[in-house]
């Protein structure tokens, strides 16, 4: 194993709340070890794929819609939690985490380790800047990412 720590900002910075995985990525810029490779996607599962190989620990923050909905609530999961999810009914983009975890292993490129933080949305129009209740949740956004990325790269017995 590597010890690569990729962590991967999923969204869009022009659909509103759908920046806040991009949000979260710049964050942490200076505040996770170095080495550590922090990217932004759009989502699509086999681009998702190209940025995480070879690396033993992924992060993945991304913006999800949930019924009833509670803008602003974070959620942490782990590779079988956000496998479960199916298509479209989490994620804010076409193609969710379930599917790009489905390739990664019928390619058999799954990591290690993978853990996706998430927050409910409540705005995906057009436009920059995240709402309220979700820009209220960034800092601990930030911290549970950060928190996952040190975890990752500590030293292991």
């Amino acid at each position: 194993m590597t010890g690569r720590v990729v962590v991967i900002g999923v969204g869009n910075p022009f659909r509103r709340d759908d920046g806040v995985g991009p949000a979260v990525v710049e964050a942490l810029r200076g505040r996770v070890p170095d080495g550590t490779v922090l990217a932004v996607s759009d989502g699509e599962p086999g681009r998702m794929l190209d940025l995480w190989h070879g690396a033993d620990t992924v992060v993945v923050v991304e913006a999800v819609r949930t019924r009833p909905s509670r803008p602003g609530r974070l959620h942490t999961l782990s590779a079988a939690e956000a496998a479960a999810h199916p298509r479209g009914s989490a994620s804010t983009h076409a193609l969710g985490p379930g599917e790009c975890l489905a390739l990664a292993e019928a390619l058999d490129r799954l990591p290690r380790a993978f853990v996706m933080h998430a927050v409910e949305v409540s705005d995906l129009g057009l436009g920059t800047g995240l709402s309220e209740p979700v820009r209220a949740s960034l800092p601990a956004l930030v911290d549970r990412a950060a928190a996952s990325v040190r975890e990752a790269s500590a030293p292991h017995p």
